[in-house]
């Protein structure tokens, strides 16, 4: 299933729960008051669960868009590292160099597919496998002409080419660093009692207070759902593909 679109199915949910679990508390209250029971809620418990779920939603929404930033600052250091080795090819008789530039090119056409394919993860792995072919090709040809050339040659490219190849498991490595969906879940199930605690606050109340209903349930819900958007940013609508450009503008530069 594609992320973004089960992200919202997990927000829609929420706020049907959200709105579900408030009438579902109402009621036991009113029920409640109508045993001649009073219901003044706990303050205890209230506060320690709305206090747990205040922290979990700030630690996951932190957290997220950390790993946001990192995505972003990932992609400017690949287009450096990559950048880099482009220009330390001069160092290389000029038709070796001149091959290796092709290839480069390539490369990178096959850097900027694989991540523009996503949320499609079977043409990622394409793309990823076509990255590691490249690779290959690339370090065994600067090898081979590098051994025509003076000594720091290689020492200055084959550090290069070493960063620009490292950077591809750093960059897939943070794509699939998530946490457990385990806290998605506590989270989901904390939301959910909120909202029956919430509900059964308001049974005093004659009427429902509707507008306050939704506004509880439509905010936990959008709040949960950045979360998991910022979490996978190429498949919902907060996205890294701005940070893309300056792999973009490198490529063009190679022209």
């Amino acid at each position: 299933m594609d992320f973004g679109y089960f992200a919202m199915v997990f927000a829609g949910s929420l706020l049907l729960g959200v709105l579900v679990t408030q009438e579902i508390g109402r009621r036991i209250a009113i029920r409640r008051l109508r045993h001649g029971h009073e219901v003044s809620g706990s303050g205890v418990v209230d506060g320690a669960v709305f206090a747990l779920l205040g922290l979990l939603i700030a630690f996951t929404f932190s957290t997220a868009a950390s790993r946001f930033d990192e995505r972003r600052s990932l992609i400017v250091e690949e287009a450096n590292d990559i950048g880099t080795a482009y220009l330390r090819l001069n160092l290389l008789p000029p038709d070796a160099a001149q091959h290796l530039r092709e290839k480069f090119r390539e490369y990178l056409d096959v850097r900027l597919a694989t991540y523009r394919a996503l949320p499609d993860l079977d043409a990622a792995k394409a793309g990823l496998a076509r990255t590691s072919e490249l690779q290959q090709q690339i370090w065994d040809e600067a090898l081979a002409a590098s051994a025509n050339t003076q000594p720091p040659a290689i020492m200055l490219l084959a550090p290069a080419l070493n960063s620009m190849f490292d950077i591809v498991t750093t960059r897939t490595r943070a794509a699939h660093t998530h946490p457990p969906f385990a806290i998605f879940g506590l989270l989901y199930g904390l939301v959910l009692l909120g909202g029956a605690l919430a509900g059964y606050s308001t049974a005093k109340s004659k009427e429902r207070e509707w507008m306050h209903m939704a506004l509880f349930a439509i905010t936990l819900a959008a709040a949960v759902y950045v979360i998991m958007d910022l979490e996978y940013p190429r498949a919902g609508f907060i996205r890294v593909d701005q940070a893309d450009q300056v792999l973009v503008e490198l490529r063009e530069s190679m022209k």
